[in-house]
């Protein structure tokens, strides 16, 4: 379980920069809105990194922390210091989300085996806020 943890929380800390990343380069008419809305990804997807380490560290596993482990260990693209438009940066986190929130049922499911509640309980909150973000994120792309 140690391994999975670790490698969902390079994801998750590879996505905080990446999302950083948007919305250092965001560009298009709406910048005022998206620059803020991506400015609050970012803060929540900081929190779920101290969520995953700190709910390993209650657990007496050892979270990776440094830049090198996140991506050595993770499956997400990184950032790429360009600019892009917010239906860009919108589809690209729809699709990162989507993917954390499949690795995120996963640990649930190991932890859910392993009578963990504790991180069960912690990937419960993620699936729930990364499910509606999904959503949200679906109902803008639409048109």
């Amino acid at each position: 379980m140690e391994e999975k943890l670790n490698n969902l929380l390079a994801d998750f800390t590879v996505e905080t920069h990446k999302i950083q990343n948007f919305h250092w380069y965001i560009k298009g008419e709406k910048f005022f809105n998206d620059h803020l809305k991506l400015e609050d990804y970012y803060n929540a997807f900081n929190e779920y990194d101290d969520v995953i380490a700190e709910a390993m560290l209650m657990d007496g596993f050892e979270p990776k922390a440094t830049l090198k482990d996140y991506i050595a260990n993770s499956t997400i693209e990184e950032g790429r210091n360009v600019f892009v438009s917010a239906r860009e940066a919108y589809s690209e986190l729809a699709s990162d989300f989507a993917y954390l929130l499949d690795k995120v049922e996963e640990v649930k499911k190991m932890a859910d085996d392993y009578d963990d509640y504790l991180i069960s309980n912690k990937m419960d909150t993620l699936i729930d806020d990364l499910s509606k973000n999904i959503w949200m994120l679906k109902q803008l792309l639409m048109d």
